[in-house]
C-alpha cells in the first residue's frame, strides 16, 4: 500500500518500561508496512536494535516527513521546538500527564496511526515566539518558545521591576513577582494555572499575565499576534532569568532588553479526524458534562 508519509522519525525520551513498550511496538509496526524509520539519537539509546537507523533532532527534521513524539508535552515541547524549523509533520502518543499537545493514547494509537498514514488526519499550524536578548544595545542570542516566556527572579516571592513597550510605545511599568507571555498553545500551560485566559489556537493573540502582581489594576492583556513587545529593567536588577518552555534558563543581566515577537516558523502539528479542541478541553480539564 501506498502511504502519505515515507520517513518518519521516532521520538522520545522515557525512564519508564511501559514507554518504552509503545517505541519499540510502533517502530516495528511501521517496518512490517515497509515504511523508513529513523529512531532519535537519545530514544533510540533505551533500545538494543542493531537495524535502527539513528539521527538528532535536526537530521530528522531534514530528512524525515512526519515525526511520532511518544511521552508528555514536555517531550513533545523539546523536540517541536527543533523540528518546527523544518518542514516536518508532527504528532504525538501521550505518555504524559494532561498531554494537550499529544492527542493519541498509547491503547489506540496504531488503529489512529493507520488511518493517519493513509492521508486521513487534520493539519493544524501553531505559531511560536521569538525571543531577541540584547545587551547594551548588541545583539546577544536568539530563542524560540511554543508555549510561553516566563521572566522571573532566582528569588521566590521576590517582586521585580520592568517597563512593557508595546510596538515601542511605553505601555506601563510593571511590579510583580514575573511576567507570563504566552501563545494560545501555551494558554492552557502554565499561564493558565497563573489564571490567565484559554485562547483557541487558531486566534492569532499573545497572552500578557502578570505574575502576583503589586498593584491591584494589572490585570493580563491580550494582543494581536503582529505587535512586537519588549522588556526593559530601568532599575539595578539582579538574579533575574527568561525561560521559555521550561529550556535551561536565560540569566538577564544590567543594561538587557528583551524583544518578543511572533516568529515566522509554525509547529505543524497534524490530528485525528475526529480531533475537537474543545472536547480535548474537557476532557484535560475535567470540566463537566451537559446537564440535557
Amino acid at each position: 500500500m501506498n502511504y502519505i508519509f515515507h520517513t518518519i522519525g521516532i521520538i522520545g525520551y522515557s525512564r519508564h518500561l511501559n514507554n518504552t513498550i509503545t517505541h519499540k511496538t510502533l517502530y516495528y509496526w511501521l517496518k512490517k508496512r515497509k515504511i523508513n524509520v529513523i529512531m532519535e539519537k537519545q530514544t533510540a539509546s533505551f533500545f538494543k536494535i542493531k537495524t535502527a537507523k539513528i539521527a538528532n533532532l535536526i537530521e530528522i527534521g531534514q530528512k524525515a516527513d512526519l515525526a511520532i513524539i511518544i511521552g508528555g508535552d514536555g517531550n513533545m515541547l523539546r523536540a517541536a521546538n527543533i523540528l518546527s524549523h523544518y518542514d516536518i509533520k508532527i504528532i504525538g502518543i501521550n505518555h504524559g500527564n494532561l498531554g494537550f499537545l499529544t492527542d493519541l493514547e498509547p491503547n489506540s494509537a496504531l488503529k489512529e496511526l493507520s488511518n493517519i498514514l493513509k492521508g486521513n488526519f487534520l493539519s493544524e499550524k501553531r505559531f511560536l515566539l521569538e525571543i531577541k536578548i540584547y545587551q547594551h544595545n548588541i545583539y546577544r542570542k536568539t530563542i524560540f518558545a511554543i508555549n510561553e516566556v516566563i521572566l522571573h527572579s532566582k528569588k521566590i516571592s521576590h517582586m521585580i521591576t520592568f517597563e512593557i513597550y508595546i510596538n515601542n510605545n511605553f505601555t506601563f511599568t510593571q511590579h510583580s513577582d514575573g511576567l507570563i507571555i504566552a501563545t494560545p498553545t501555551g494558554s492552557t500551560a502554565y499561564s493558565l494555572s497563573a489564571g490567565g485566559p484559554i485562547v483557541t489556537p487558531e486566534v492569532n493573540a499573545i497572552i500578557l499575565l502578570p505574575v502576583l502582581p503589586h498593584n491591584l489594576s494589572s490585570r493580563p492583556i491580550i494582543i494581536n499576534s503582529n505587535n512586537i513587545i519588549t522588556l526593559k529593567f530601568p532599575q539595578l536588577t539582579t538574579n533575574l532569568k527568561i525561560n521559555c518552555d521550561n529550556q535551561t534558563p536565560v540569566t538577564i543581566k544590567n543594561k538587557s532588553k528583551i524583544h518578543i515577537q511572533r516568529s515566522s516558523h509554525y509547529l505543524n502539528l497534524i490530528h485525528p479526524n475526529t480531533y475537537n479542541y474543545f472536547k480535548t478541553l474537557k476532557t484535560k480539564l475535567g470540566w463537566a458534562k451537559s446537564i440535557y
